[in-house]
């Protein structure tokens, strides 16, 4: 899939929904559910780890011409983007982190 340098951010959500989508991504749980966010972070973990397992089994079936290649195509990008979405969410922390603490006691 070629990248676009002139995609607008309007499309990108729109191909990062698609490829959730197809990925058989779940819902996160709403704060008035009463989900805590430890069972969040799980959840969404256990999801990020299968996507990453779904898209090296598809990998592999691909080796052994096993797989169809739009379906290994559909499952690495989605493990992709799982990928990139866990980096910039680790990012965030650790900037969050760093900002507390230089915060003033």
């Amino acid at each position: 899939m070629p990248i676009d340098v002139n995609m607008n951010s309007a499309q990108a959500a729109n191909i990062y929904s698609n490829s959730a989508k197809n990925a058989g991504a779940q819902s996160v749980a709403r704060p008035d559910s009463g989900a805590s966010f430890s069972d969040i972070l799980r959840e969404s973990a256990e999801s990020a780890i299968d996507t990453m397992h779904e898209g090296e089994r598809m990998s592999a079936r691909a080796v052994i011409g096993d797989a169809d290649l739009t379906d290994v195509v559909q499952a690495v990008t989605a493990a992709e983007v799982t990928l990139e979405t866990i980096t910039a969410v680790r990012d965030r922390m650790i900037s969050a982190y760093q900002e507390i603490l230089r915060m003033p006691i």
